[in-house]
């Protein structure tokens, strides 16, 4: 434990010029007594730790010491291969960065480790788009992603319904979603942030203006809780209707993967106790009627529209078609 936590130590150093005592003690999550007994061991053991006394003093390597990665573990080695996603590193334009990346990161790594790039190839593997789609890599994707790394404005063309708009961007992350490449950004000039689909981007350019075009990225802007919050947003926005229905206990079972897995987790925690025959009765929030149709067919009997009345009309009609059906003698071919 105490190795492993040393290492750590070296390698916050190495990544900074220096680090006070309550910063190394925050990171390493012990106290600062501690830290101090992991520097003088270090530097008893080798490793060039100096401390700087007096106010604003801390930690720092003498020398741009540098270590090897010889204090990683074959789980650790592994899970560090498993860290990139190379189909979208390829979109990006990234892939023979990523390869040397890990071709370095293999060399400095020990002999009983190098192999750990291909059993976790052989163990995992990524496919980020959903079943029965064919996604295509938006062209202008790399120019984006150079755009993302070197924090430069954009004045991006993009379709907005049947027309265009353009609008100078400040492009702080891309998100990848079930194979669909979305971009964060600012719109120069205001405060808010938004989402685009890159593909429906028609032209990009670097900007011209002053400083080269570069932005001052927000240092607050946490890329993966705005994208969680923006996309819990975005599945509350289309449930804009209601439907309420009475399921079996098998029917609420399967109402997760019939309608919006959320939309029905909740409405089943605020269901009422099941009735006399075991049926709950929920309030369901679906994007449309039509799509509810479509969503709570594939209930069948295991589940009971109350209302609207419309949508229990279709039903209605729906099951005197299936009963006329099946009713009868079967065809033969």
């Amino acid at each position: 434990m105490r190795a492993a936590r040393l290492i750590k130590m070296v390698l916050l150093l190495q990544s900074r010029p220096a680090m006070t005592a309550a910063e190394l003690a925050r990171e390493l999550e012990v106290s600062e007594r501690t830290v101090t007994r992991d520097a003088q061991a270090l530097s008893e053991a080798g490793v060039p730790v100096y401390a700087d006394r007096g106010r604003g003093g801390g930690y720092r390597l003498v020398g741009g010491y540098r270590t090897r990665l010889t204090g990683l573990a074959r789980g650790e080695a592994e899970a560090l291969f498993l860290s990139g996603v190379p189909g979208a590193l390829r979109e990006m334009g990234l892939q023979d960065a990523a390869s040397a990346a890990r071709l370095k990161v293999s060399a400095a790594l020990l002999p009983s480790l190098r192999d750990a790039s291909r059993t976790a190839a052989q163990r995992f593997h990524l496919d980020a788009p959903g079943w029965f789609t064919r996604p295509e890599t938006p062209g202008l994707l790399p120019a984006v992603a150079d755009a993302v790394w070197d924090d430069r404005r954009l004045t991006a063309r993009y379709r907005r319904g049947e027309e265009e708009a353009v609008r100078e961007l400040e492009p702080y992350g891309l998100v990848l979603k079930a194979g669909v490449w979305y971009l964060c950004a600012r719109v120069t000039g205001r405060g808010s942030f938004r989402v685009y689909r890159i593909d429906r981007f028609t032209a990009v350019e670097p900007s011209a203006a002053d400083g080269g075009g570069r932005f001052e990225r927000d240092p607050d802007f946490d890329l993966p809780a705005f994208w969680e919050e923006r996309a819990e947003q975005f599945a509350r926005s289309i449930l804009r209707a209601e439907v309420v229905v009475r399921l079996s206990a098998r029917g609420t079972r399967q109402l997760p993967y019939a309608v919006d897995p959320a939309a029905a987790r909740e409405a089943l925690a605020a269901a009422d106790a099941p009735d006399e025959a075991g049926w709950v009765t929920v309030t369901v929030p679906v994007e449309s009627e039509a799509v509810a149709h479509a969503q709570l067919t594939s209930l069948g009997p295991e589940a009971e529209v109350l209302a609207p009345a419309s949508l229990r009309a279709r039903l209605a009609a729906d099951a005197a078609r299936l009963a006329a059906l099946y009713g009868g003698r079967a065809r033969h071919a």
